[in-house]
């Protein structure tokens, strides 16, 4: 049996993974990947192209069974920033689909050809909770990217503790068209179900058809990010099967970044389904969430710790810990716990600065509510405006201005000012191209809704915001 994976039995005729019309169920999975993991035997370590298809699922699956770290691979990353991953985590092998094309910086790596069939024994698997089981490489938002190292013990934590917070069972089906290549997708979407003997469905590329067709057909979760959200929210005044499909659904989740309040809203009024929000980061998994069983409703929360994270909020400029849980002091979030990874490979450098002595640092700021519930307003970096002295989180005002009918999308950011320090600086999409709201009328509602420290002091408009593949806005590409 696999400590990771206790429910792969070769006999089990339970359906374990289906992407489009493509299936396994756990025998088949466990005979697939308990074939592939014994030709990975003496491997250091694989590089996974991560599709998002089955053979990236029984490639991770195997890797894990057989103790070899996998580092999942983005399709659609640039050849600069693949020569870099692939030079810095040095893979022995690399496991792709067979018709996969795999770019030049690849062509020097031994290839496997993932199929999902086979008939191999299931290996025991390192006992070492400790031993690496995933590299993933962070963003690059700040520099080259670095490569987390995640061990079995931080995924099997992660995974347990979800299971506590939203009542995560083998009789869950997860529907999700998430990319593979990142934590979310990947290890709570496709590794989270198999822990728990549930299964997956994968969409493949998002619909708002899709995820109504297979919610309807006897899904229990959605996961997804705010695209995915937003776009579904729009569609549902007009779409009487989504709304019902949604309102069947046992638990509705949204993460890597912060969901909108219309769109909570708009969802909620039209299904009487509630999404709930978690947090987490490459580098720590999940430290927070929304429990399945809260009788209150925690709209732009993202919930409390989860068993086994401790959380703290420290001033950004002194590092004393914030005590006040009054939802209004700014505080740079630290966790700690059996979540985080191990450190960046061949980077003890940035290990060593990621950490506050035990505690992460993990560049989130965020404020904590009476009920110690935690709303996180923005990014350290990018998200912290000092205005005028005052500490201002963009989130909150990007919330405000998309409660304004005239806007579609919404960022904020801080510029340089000399009178203020810093101004801020509202990015929008209007609703109506043609009728943009003005300056002032945007100021006056965030003013109303907030304080008048926190209006916009200017707002440019744009067709669309730049994001990246998980649906985050880049905000340093607004001021590129």
């Amino acid at each position: 049996m696999s400590s990771l994976f206790p429910a792969l039995d070769p006999g089990s005729g339970r359906p374990a993974l289906r992407f489009g019309d493509r299936s396994l169920t756990y025998g088949e999975l466990s005979g697939a990947a308990g074939a592939l993991a014994a030709r990975l035997e003496g491997a250091e370590r694989v590089a996974v192209w991560a599709t998002p298809t089955l053979e990236t699922a029984v490639a991770v699956v195997a890797a894990l069974l057989a103790g070899v770290p996998a580092v999942p691979l983005n399709p659609r990353t640039g050849e600069r920033e693949l020569t870099h991953i692939v030079t810095d985590s040095r893979p022995t092998l690399v496991l792709a689909a067979p018709d996969d094309a795999l770019p030049g910086p690849l062509a020097d790596v031994a290839r496997i050809d993932v199929t999902p069939d086979g008939d191999g024994p299931l290996p025991a698997g390192p006992g070492d909770p400790e031993a690496a089981a995933l590299i993933v490489y962070t963003s690059g938002t700040t520099g080259p990217p670095k490569g987390a190292v995640l061990p079995r013990r931080a995924v099997a934590t992660t995974l347990d503790a979800l299971e506590d917070a939203w009542a995560w069972t083998g009789d869950d089906v997860l529907v999700h068209a998430l990319p593979l290549f990142h934590v979310h997708g990947l290890i709570l979407g496709v590794l989270g179900p198999l822990r728990r003997g549930g299964s997956v469905r994968h969409l493949g590329t998002f619909t708002t058809g899709g995820v109504a067709r297979e919610l309807a057909a006897g899904g229990t979760m959605l996961f997804g990010v705010p695209t995915m959200y937003h776009r579904i929210a729009e569609a549902l005044e007009d779409d009487p099967q989504l709304a019902k499909a949604l309102a069947g659904a046992r638990l509705l989740v949204s993460g890597s970044a912060a969901l909108p309040l219309h769109d909570h809203e708009r969802i909620a009024a039209l299904t009487g389904r509630r999404v709930i929000e978690r947090y987490g980061m490459t580098e720590t998994l999940m430290n927070t969430s929304v429990r399945a069983d809260d009788v209150e409703p925690r709209t732009g929360s993202v919930g409390v710790p989860l068993p086994g994270v401790e959380l703290r909020l420290v001033d950004e400029e002194d590092g004393t810990e914030i005590t006040a849980d009054d939802g209004e002091t700014v505080g740079e979030i630290q966790v700690r716990g059996p979540n985080l990874f191990t450190g960046y490979l061949n980077r003890p450098d940035a290990t060593a600065a990621a950490f506050d002595g035990t505690w992460f640092r993990t560049g989130d700021m965020a404020v904590r509510d009476t009920d110690g519930s935690v709303r996180i307003v923005g990014r350290r970096a990018t998200d912290l405006i000092k205005s005028g002295g005052y500490k201002i989180g963009a989130g909150e005002i990007e919330n405000a201005l998309l409660e304004h009918p005239g806007v579609r999308e919404a960022a904020v950011t801080g510029e340089p000012d000399a009178d203020l320090g810093e101004r801020i600086v509202a990015w929008v999409v209007p609703a109506d191209p043609a009728r943009p709201p003005s300056q002032e009328d945007l100021a006056g509602h965030v003013a109303a809704q907030l304080a008048p420290h926190k209006r916009p002091r200017t707002v440019r408009y744009l067709d669309v915001l730049p994001r990246n593949d998980m649906g985050k806005i880049m905000k340093r590409a607004l001021h590129g």
